[in-house]
């Protein structure tokens, strides 16, 4: 595994870059040809973002 990022810095460059990974996954996804694994995916991607944000903050109050 990488790196614990520990600064508020880093983790907000790295929320921006996950952010910005989903708006390309999103922007790239065709509506007439999407299936339910598409949509799934960026649930998940979602999930994901929300779970670092979380231990982002929890790890900020320590």
């Amino acid at each position: 595994m990488g790196k614990q990022i520990s600064n508020s810095e880093q983790q907000v460059s790295y929320l921006k870059d996950r952010l910005q990974m989903f708006i390309e996954v999103l922007d790239s996804i065709e509506p007439e040809t999407t299936e339910l694994e598409d949509i799934d995916r960026l649930i998940q991607m979602m999930d994901d973002l929300e779970l670092k944000m979380e231990q982002f903050k929890n790890s900020s109050k320590e």
